[in-house]
């Protein structure tokens, strides 16, 4: 396997390694949407869940949807455990399996959910240290999340990445002195902008070619 010179590699989880299957996001949006009495469509909340169209808050208050409500409703829906079960690992990031070089994980996705994820799917182990953001920890595009988990990993100096499927990701990095690296799962149309990064992706393999 030959990978690009990098010394370090960061990686976002949602959307960029795994992704959950489209009922669920609807199943999810359904309870948020009985709890705010707000009829959210299939296609809302995909915009939402992915993160489609720029920034989720700018977005919800678009709808006339309040966001502090929203969030609160969002967090009391989910479920480990039923987020886990609906998880699914995009085939092309298998081989962050094998890179050798300290490995970390740096997500938006709060640990009561990203644990349950981890350990389903079985890939804890790819990553000497996870980082779930947190108001403490600062939130991408805020360096200090990647810092605190290259940190954690004993990364020392060298040359790293940051791989993930947003705009945020892609800031992350750069303000962390890392390339950027973005995937596109869902196409620019559909996304509604385009993210420039250092490397633009169709699958994380591209980076780690066999």
């Amino acid at each position: 396997m030959t990978v690009p010179p990098y010394d370090h590699w960061a990686f976002d989880l949602d959307g960029t390694l795994v992704d959950v299957e489209p009922a669920y996001i609807h199943d999810v949006f359904g309870r948020v949407g009985d709890r705010l009495g707000y009829g959210f469509t299939d296609e809302q909340a995909e915009t939402i869940w992915h993160g489609l169209g720029g920034v989720r808050n700018d977005q919800l208050e678009a709808w006339g949807v309040d966001v502090d409500a929203f969030w609160e409703a969002f967090h009391a829906e989910e479920d480990g455990q039923a987020r886990a079960e609906a998880t699914f690992l995009h085939d092309d990031a298998a081989v962050v399996g094998e890179l050798e070089a300290p490995t970390v994980l740096v997500t938006h996705c709060q640990e009561h959910l990203t644990d349950p994820v981890l350990e389903t799917l079985d890939i804890r182990d790819w990553f000497d240290a996870v980082v779930c953001c947190t108001p403490e920890t600062g939130w991408k595009p805020d360096p200090e999340p990647v810092h605190m988990a290259l940190h954690a990993a004993g990364a020392r100096g060298g040359s790293g990445v940051l791989v993930g499927d947003g705009p945020q990701d892609v800031g992350a990095a750069w303000n962390a002195g890392l390339d950027g690296a973005h995937v596109e799962r869902h196409g620019h149309e559909r996304r509604g902008l385009c993210v420039v990064g250092d490397h633009r992706l169709e699958g994380v393999d591209e980076l780690v070619q066999s």
